[in-house]
């Protein structure tokens, strides 16, 4: 019999999510940094695997001790995956176990969607002997249906062992997409986050956060994909930062973005970005819903 159903991922900022969900569909469709809180939106993805189909929901990351408006439009987003699914993957660096854990746990209280703990980076515990005692003391946080340990970058029990339990969990059902259904995101999405993300890895600590993308317009044929989008600041000190000496920092994120966009859709690519400044877009409600950033959706 088939299975279908939809797997959140859910978790605190910088832990791997994103990551996960590319390793799993073996491919790219979210992109990934260093840096905390890269995903702002909720980005689905589908997994056809024999008679299998999940439908995964990567999530923002869950964070605390801002106050801006994208920052509770992305909590928002993320604990409403808490809810209305089949199963939740819930993914921790390690035993770094804080206030944003707890307070996914606090939600998870009284759910009857089953959770399945995702104990990831375990190729950075130098002492293997060290996991045993991590997972023994993570038990006693939640009734977790099972606890896995992975490394989603490095490939390790992941995904392998997480398809087993996928199909431990899922529900019987048909597939609700055509087999070849990857995902509900845009092309004009997709682009503005291949964008972003070449942005955010070149630029320091603090100016990512203030970076939005506005795709302006977008043209294509059957040889060329011709995009013109723009880069927004929050601040007029924050743009002579990000064009760089001579422009040497725009040249570099245009080149790179460039690349991929070309690798993705497997035709030329003619892109043009400009950078302007929206003052304290982060915490203008009427802006970031012409960003696509809907709070009154996940309000409750």
């Amino acid at each position: 019999m088939s299975k279908f159903g939809f797997i959140s991922i859910v978790g605190k900022t910088n832990v791997g999510k994103s990551t996960l969900l590319n390793k799993i569909l073996e491919r790219k469709l979210a992109i990934t940094s260093r840096k905390p809180q890269t995903t702002r939106n909720r980005i689905l993805g589908a997994w056809n695997h024999e008679d299998i189909q999940a439908i995964f929901l990567d999530t923002p990351g869950v964070h605390t001790g801002h106050k801006k408006a994208l920052n509770k439009y992305m909590n928002q987003v993320a604990m409403h995956a808490l809810k209305n699914v089949d199963l939740i993957l819930f993914i921790v660096d390690r035993d770094r176990w804080g206030e944003e854990e707890e307070r996914i746990i606090k939600q998870l209280n009284g759910s009857k969607i089953p959770v399945i703990l995702v104990i990831n980076k375990i190729d950075r515990i130098k002492n293997k002997e060290d996991l045993l005692p991590t997972i023994e003391k993570l038990k006693a946080k939640f009734d977790f249906e099972e606890i896995i340990p992975i490394s989603a970058l490095k490939n390790k029990n992941a995904p392998k062992e997480l398809y087993e339990v996928i199909n431990n969990y899922l529900p019987h059902g048909q597939p609700h997409y055509e087999e070849d259904f990857v995902t509900d995101l845009s092309k004009e999405f997709f682009i503005s986050e291949i964008i972003r993300e070449k942005a955010i890895n070149r630029l320091g600590d603090e100016l990512p956060y203030s970076i939005s993308i506005i795709i302006d317009a977008l043209k294509e044929d059957k040889k060329l994909l011709s995009i013109s989008a723009t880069i927004y600041v929050d601040s007029k000190s924050h743009k002579p930062i990000l064009l760089g000496k001579k422009g040497d920092m725009m040249k570099s994120i245009g080149t790179a973005a460039r690349k991929e966009i070309q690798f993705e859709y497997d035709k030329k690519v003619f892109l043009e970005l400009w950078v302007k400044v929206k003052k304290k877009w982060t915490d203008d409600v009427n802006w970031i819903s012409q960003l696509g950033y809907d709070l009154k959706k996940y309000e409750n």
